[in-house]
């Protein structure tokens, strides 16, 4: 599903025009980054977390030589899927 049909969908379903449901989104995107700014991570609830993680500089090997680099450190955004959501796609096991 892309981004059109996902507001095509909201809107449907919620009997709004497909440029309210963008803005819905918009709105949740920008509030997400200013969560992660301030506080390092956002929530939504039963769907995924975001949290930000900062990750140390390490040696690795370019796969193409085998050469030893250096890889430098970075901050970076994870997603951490909720129990709830994996429960109910993923096989028992």
């Amino acid at each position: 599903m892309g981004k059109s049909e996902l507001f095509s969908h909201f809107a449907d379903r919620f009997e709004v025009k497909r440029t309210q449901s963008r803005e819905f989104f918009d709105e949740l995107t920008s509030l997400a980054e200013k969560e992660l700014k301030r506080s390092g991570e956002f929530v939504l609830p039963d769907m995924v977390k975001l949290v930000v993680q900062k990750r140390k500089a390490r040696m690795g090997r370019n796969p193409a030589t085998g050469e030893a680099i250096k890889i430098p450190a970075k901050t970076v955004v994870k997603a951490r899927i909720a129990k709830k959501l994996k429960d109910a796609v993923l096989p028992k096991k």
